[in-house]
């Protein structure tokens, strides 16, 4: 392996996924459309390539890296999909979710936790796919007559580009495995034992392979969260990333023993670098909305016009001058695991405006991932010292800084925004059978963009997190628990906690709190 090795980003390009949203809290993706913009994005880096003078015969590896908990099931005889894809954010499982837990012991959400790292919730892969058993007729007559094979996304990619229905390979890695509820992370297989708890045969799931292999023409697989782990050089224990996306996810590297949290967090593997090698695990906090509310500020509300505006908005005021923001659209991932949760708006005056409630947008994603971060440091014993970050988000210097504020910590942005494509060409690079470059950490170097550094009083900040997490967010779960019918959906008025304006904690006025989806 070659140490030390110099690399440059010579191309790149990407192609925006469409979602369909058939039902209230239904997300979907067309497998096919997934598949043509990997076509489209592997034609122009090559037609960019090409036009630098450089021989694409050159190209010593690829790599996949992709959403991990979206599930797909396809014709192995046809090759064609049999339904869209689920994605991760789905909610409709939530009945298939409610069931499964009625016949555990105690009605215990963690009841396979200790195998799978996960609770049992709609975000992961083996209830959206029995949902897909039990309610699409395609996909269970393919069961039966065993033509039915079942995927992350990654599995879906690597058996098209292999050749597909002539020969494709059907696989995938330890990181997307440890997403589905069927994988034993310490055995680091299939489990006999969850599928039957899920009822679903072991003949439809891909082969688990390393991380960093070859397959077929492939070299490496990776989920998205797990790439942009390797991405950001995050090898030693206690290291942590967050990526900025749609969501918020949170990783901390605890090495080769994983780590089960006592606090609301995911044991999941974070990489395998090698076939022979060991695998890593990690804990991992998930925020359903992050990105998505700038995207709903735009579209429900309309009071921006583009993303990029959002940061400047909420520049001119420098403050949510005492309004708090819980956008829980899709429930409450960690460390609650409330899928009724909905959200809430509060602390409105007649002051307050649209730049206020941008601020508290920034400031909302901000202060979920403190608490992802509290319980992780609980957790594994290891307080962070600074935070990594990426994803589209990290471009609004404003929410880094806000970032770095309400941790106390500073946030550190790499050079190269795409981490996670990072990763999964890492990981190819490494791979044995290619050796272009070596992933030791004592072979890396560092390399920072630009550092966020805390910049407000603790004291006050911390008035601001016991407000949001001691305060707000327990209404909105109390909130899921009264309201169990379907009229949770409704917009509704209601008067709910004390909040002050002032950001003062004893108070004894009452704001209005709006429910919002």
């Amino acid at each position: 392996l070659k140490k030390n090795v110099i690399t440059f980003l010579l191309s790149h390009h990407q192609v925006e996924i469409k979602q369909s949203f058939p039902k209230e809290g239904w997300v979907e993706e067309d497998p096919k459309e997934i598949l043509q913009s990997v076509y489209e994005c592997m034609d122009r880096t090559c037609e960019k390539l090409t036009q630098l003078n450089i021989d694409i015969s050159n190209i010593k590896a690829v790599g996949v890296t992709n959403q991990r908990e979206t599930t797909l099931v396809w014709d192995k005889e046809t090759g064609e999909p049999l339904y869209n894809a689920i994605v991760w954010l789905d909610l409709r499982t939530q009945s298939t979710v409610e069931r499964l837990i009625n016949k555990t012991p105690g009605r215990n959400k963690n009841h396979l936790k200790h195998k799978t790292g996960l609770p049992i919730s709609t975000y992961f892969s083996a209830v959206k796919l029995r949902w897909l058993m039990d309610n699409v007729e395609k996909v269970h007559e393919a069961v039966l007559s065993h033509r039915a094979m079942f995927g992350t996304v990654d599995s879906w990619l690597i058996w098209c580009l292999t050749g597909g229905k002539k020969g494709g390979v059907h696989c995938t890695d330890v990181t997307n495995a440890s997403r589905t509820m069927l994988f034993n992370i310490h055995t680091m297989d299939w489990d006999l034992e969850l599928c039957k708890y899920f009822d679903i045969p072991m003949e439809i799931l891909p082969k688990v392979r390393s991380s960093s292999e070859i397959y077929g023409l492939m070299v490496s697989c990776l989920g998205d969260q797990s790439a942009a782990l390797v991405g950001q050089m995050c090898f030693k224990d206690g290291q942590a990333k967050n990526t900025y996306g749609t969501g918020c996810f949170l990783l901390k590297n605890v090495g080769t023993k994983p780590v089960m949290s006592d606090h609301g967090l995911l044991t999941t593997v974070a990489y395998k670098l090698g076939r022979d090698k060991p695998a890593c695990y990690a804990l991992e906090g998930s925020v359903a909305i992050a990105g998505a509310v700038v995207r709903w500020l735009k579209d429900n509300l309309g009071i921006i016009q583009t993303s990029t505006e959002l940061e400047k908005l909420a520049a001119d005021v420098g403050t949510s001058y005492g309004c708090y923001f819980v956008p829980a659209f899709s429930g409450l991932y960690a460390p609650y695991w409330e899928p009724s949760a909905r959200g809430i708006i509060c602390g409105l005056t007649q002051f307050t405006n649209r730049s206020h409630l941008a601020f508290a947008a920034l400031e909302a994603v901000c202060f979920q991932t403190r608490e992802i971060l509290d319980a992780m440091n609980q957790d594994s014993g290891i307080h962070l010292s600074q935070l990594q970050v990426d994803g589209g988000m990290t471009s609004n210097r404003l929410l880094m800084q806000l970032q770095a504020d309400i941790l106390c910590i500073p946030v550190v942005k790499p050079s190269m925004p795409e981490t996670t494509a990072l990763g999964a060409a890492m990981a190819a690079g490494a791979a044995e059978g290619v050796s272009v470059w070596s992933l030791n950490p004592e072979d890396l170097t560092e390399v920072t963009s630009e550092k966020f550094e805390p910049q407000i009083n603790p004291e006050e900040n911390n008035n601001n997190n016991i407000i949001y997490s001691t305060i707000l967010l327990p209404k909105v779960l109390s909130s899921a628990i009264l309201e169990s019918t379907p009229e949770r959906y409704h917009c509704n008025l209601r008067c709910l906690c004390p909040v002050d304006s002032t950001r003062k904690l004893n108070v004894n006025n009452a704001d209005v709190l709006c429910s919002a989806r």
